[in-house]
């Protein structure tokens, strides 16, 4: 397996749309739905690939912090992880870790911190994932509940 980081050309995006929309027919994240152009464009891509084969991708961006006091100060440069995928038969074989490392490592002369948010439906595997695998550091969670209307109160 190879990453590298790749410049955005019609080869590229089209590959990361068709894998987008992978993701989205899998239905595992509130709200996740194909990307198109402009969701991709000004983000830096990182690829897994084996042979011509992409297993996997990572795309973010440069940052500055605004309203985070409470894990960095104000300005701070960070790098947020807009997309982190691999293709569902290759998971669990290191690749969404490689490419995370590869990204951090890339831009660890530009921002302090790597910072991500995530809507999947399986939270345990995917904290599995980030906190005890990537050693990141849980800053807030959003939960939901629909509310159901009790008769006979």
């Amino acid at each position: 397996m190879n990453i590298t980081e790749v410049e955005l050309n019609d080869d590229v995006l089209f590959k990361l749309i068709e894998l987008s929309k992978a993701w989205a027919e899998e239905n595992s994240c509130y709200g996740y739905r194909q990307n198109d152009k402009s969701d991709i464009e000004g983000n830096r891509i990182f690829l897994a690939k084996e042979d011509d084969e992409v297993l996997g991708y990572l795309f973010g961006n440069i940052c500055h912090s605004k309203n985070m006091k409470s894990i960095m100060p104000e300005g701070t440069p960070f790098f947020e992880v807009e997309e982190l995928y691999v293709v569902k038969e290759k998971r669990s074989q290191g690749i969404g870790e490689a490419l995370f490392r590869y990204a951090e490592k890339a831009v660890k002369d530009e921002a302090e911190y790597m910072v991500l948010s995530t809507a999947t439906k399986n939270w345990k595997a995917i904290f599995h994932f980030y906190l005890d695998e990537l050693d990141m550091q849980l800053w807030s969670a959003r939960l939901y509940k629909k509310i159901q209307i009790i008769t006979g109160i």
